[in-house]
């Protein structure tokens, strides 16, 4: 039998395509020699015939973008898709927002000397989500708006 047709039933046998069936070439006049579907499983046996391992996608480019992007790169305008919303939830960006707020005004109270008055009203306004950053948090408390 030739050596397609035993490539077809071992494919059918070994349940995978016909291009991942594997034939010993030092004993190709062997592998000849069977006709039947059980010639060809007594090969199999023999390891004359065996499964090919599937070829998988290498992983080695994806680790060094997870590599870079954990650097900070690779996150420019262009590569996003989606809101900012949709990026990350509304309830986190104001929970990470408040607080950086509050640990810089932590820091400001022990640098400045100025009424108490102002520093509970600048936490007040903190919760309420007044400043959009630090800067303007220290802006309001140097100008004591």
């Amino acid at each position: 039998m030739k050596l397609k047709s035993i490539r077809r039933i071992a494919a059918k046998i070994l349940n995978t395509g016909i291009s991942k069936v594997w034939i010993d070439s030092s004993q190709a006049a062997k592998a000849r020699e069977a006709i039947t579907a059980e010639d060809v499983r007594e090969l199999v046996k023999k390891g004359i015939v065996k499964k090919k391992r599937p070829s998988f996608q290498s992983k080695g480019r994806a680790r060094v973008l997870k590599a870079q992007k954990r650097k900070g790169r690779k996150k420019g305008f262009g590569k996003r898709k989606g809101k900012a919303k949709a990026r990350m939830r509304k309830k986190e960006t104001w929970t990470k927002r408040v607080r950086a707020l509050r640990r810089k005004w932590k820091e400001l109270k022990k640098q400045e000397s100025l009424e108490g008055k102002e520093f509970s009203k600048a936490y007040r306004l903190i919760k309420g989500n007044y400043f959009k950053g630090r800067k303007q948090l220290e802006e309001f408390i140097k100008t004591g708006k």
